[in-house]
């Protein structure tokens, strides 16, 4: 329980900002609540007027009436609204700070959590915390006012009778507190559920080529249709709890005004109390109970409002990358890997007391049979992930102590896998921190990446959109694109996983000689997939679960009749 008001405490701090507005949403409802209890005050005028034949007050009656509906409606939208202001600027704030969150959370994180299940958290989840922040304390202060004033009204009128109906107070405590954790656990279920459902269509998205193609649509249909049933399930649990606690509480709310009715027409109880008192005080009990089963309601809110922010600040509480580095050198290329070691979470030993030294300028081709650690090695270069034990050195600068931004900016990568966004060619090339490049050197950038004939031969040259992962380009045509978005870099470290083994032989030839322009004056780590780049290596580096067994040039390699050799026999088809 403690935890949950550190919680709730946590979640109301971004409410601080908006004191100025929540004062006006205080206002607004403090009219909406007053209008609520004179309903009671002017019927018990009116019931008096017409026995005391009181004609003034008959006549006016009317304009009372509109009055009140209109300081009614009024109080009503300034409230409403200015609550509203405060929830959809609650939302906006914690949106940013989690996406700025996902920027800084290390690459093991995106391992182990689907993509689905992440932005779930960003769009769903975030958008429930209104429920247990803005919209609860909209509920509390608008139906708490009007409970406050009916019952300070009922006091006012007979404090005795008033007593009956406190008496059965408790009895609804238990019970909300009863359905309260009930809900918080439906919550997080509904939650996790709806990071499934946005798991299958993110996949079946990305992947619809491949649905397509292989007949899945009816396989992943079924799927969603399972994953939203369980959603649609849980959530139906919920409403059970939420529906049933209402009319609970209603009933009990009947039990006590039956009661107080009962008492109030003994005549040694009413005394002297007039016609128009009797009636007001009845309607004035009549109306607690609206206000008081908006009361109860709140508890779904907050509960669905809790499980969202349980999820949201264990997000955003996440250790961030490591990132102890001060210096920001500027690096010629000498690179040093001692004694490395990288185990992953599962105990897999990717990387195993691995010892190279590559030096500035030098072209190093990394070989091996899938999984042999080569894309593991090219991560811990660029931080993606922390070696277990050992030092990489920069210049003689142990990784450590160079600052991750400062390090990675001076290292380019093509990866296998291009990454192109649905944004034009020219802001593809020139991204982050190229974005204030030239026309000029986007263009020499392009040329030299073998890019520049076939972008200018599309419908708008530069300024072509590229639509989502860029699928309207061929995969050569997107890999020419990536390695011009790396020599534009200008880095003096290059990391290239060749991958050209998909290509027809026009992309590839192509693309060997954007490698070859990229390659020049840099310290280049290749993991290679094909003998041309291999050949023309200053050494080459032949790996084995983690380990490197043997290395030397292409001609050393195959005399050694090892393990270079016999990959060499299969063409790197393993």
């Amino acid at each position: 329980m403690n935890q949950d008001f550190k919680i709730y405490w946590r979640l109301l701090s971004y409410l601080k900002p908006f004191w100025g507005i929540a004062i006006l949403v205080f206002i607004g409802f403090a009219i909406n609540a007053a209008t609520e209890v004179a309903v009671a005050e002017v019927l018990k005028r009116i019931i008096n007027a017409i026995q005391l034949k009181d004609r003034n007050f008959t006549s006016l009656f009317p304009l009372v009436v509109i009055a009140l509906m209109f300081f009614r409606g009024l109080g009503s939208f300034v409230g409403g609204y200015y609550t509203a202001v405060i929830s959809r600027n609650l939302v906006f704030n914690i949106r940013q700070e989690v996406f700025a969150k996902l920027l800084k959370l290390p690459s093991q994180y995106y391992l182990d959590n689907t993509s689905g299940h992440i932005t779930a958290k960003i769009m769903y989840n975030v958008e429930q915390l209104t429920a247990a922040s803005s919209e609860s304390l909209r509920t509390l202060v608008q139906q708490g006012l009007i409970t406050l004033g009916l019952l300070g009204f009922l006091l006012y009128t007979n404090w005795r009778l008033t007593f009956c109906i406190l008496i059965f107070g408790p009895l609804i405590g238990v019970l909300i507190r009863k359905a309260a954790k009930r809900m918080r656990k439906l919550s997080s279920q509904v939650q996790d559920t709806m990071g499934d459902v946005n798991h299958v269509v993110q996949e079946t998205v990305n992947g619809n080529l491949v649905v397509k193609s292989f007949g899945g649509g009816t396989y992943e249909q079924e799927r969603f249709r399972a994953t939203s049933q369980e959603n649609l399930r849980r959530g139906l649990k919920m409403v059970v709890v939420q529906q049933m606690n209402s009319p609970v509480v209603q009933l009990i709310m009947s039990i006590a005004l039956s009661v107080v009715i009962w008492i109030a027409l003994r005549p040694e109880i009413l005394g002297d109390v007039t016609a128009g008192e009797f009636v007001a005080y009845i309607t004035a009990a009549g109306m607690l109970s609206k206000p008081i089963k908006a009361l109860t309601d709140i508890n779904e809110k907050l509960q669905r409002g809790m499980a969202a922010a349980h999820s949201v600040f264990e997000l955003l509480d996440m250790p961030e990358e490591v990132n102890k580095g001060t210096l920001t050198p500027n690096l010629k290329g000498d690179i040093e890997f001692d004694h490395v070691n990288l185990t992953y979470p599962d105990g897999l030993h990717a990387i195993q007391d691995f010892s190279l030294s590559v030096k500035a300028g030098e072209t190093v081709a990394l070989v091996g049979r899938s999984g042999a650690g080569k894309s593991s090695l090219v991560n811990l270069l660029v931080r993606f992930q922390e070696a277990s034990s050992g030092h990489i050195r920069f210049d003689g600068i142990d990784i450590q102590d160079i600052e991750a931004s400062a390090l990675r900016m001076q290292i380019s990568m093509v990866n296998q896998q291009v990454v192109l966004f649905n944004r034009t060619v020219r802001e593809n090339i020139a991204y982050g921190q190229l974005e204030n490049a030239t026309d000029d050197q986007i263009i020499a950038a392009a040329k030299a990446a073998y890019a520049h004939d076939f972008i200018m031969s599309l419908p708008k040259g530069y300024d072509t959109p590229l639509g989502a992962q860029g699928l309207n380009l061929s995969g050569g045509q997107r890999q020419r694109i990536a390695i011009a978005r790396a020599i534009l870099k200008d880095a003096p470290i290059l990391i290239l996983d060749e991958a050209t083994s998909a290509l027809d032989n026009e992309s590839e030839y192509f693309i060997q000689r954007a490698f070859d322009a990229a390659m020049q004056d840099r310290t280049t780590i290749v993991i290679a997939h094909r003998l041309s780049t291999i050949e023309n290596a200053d050494r080459i580096v032949v790996m084995d679960q983690g380990r490197i067994v043997e290395q030397g040039t292409h001609n050393s390699l195959l005399e050694q009749r090892g393990a270079y050799y016999q990959l060499h026999q299969r063409n790197f088809e393993e």
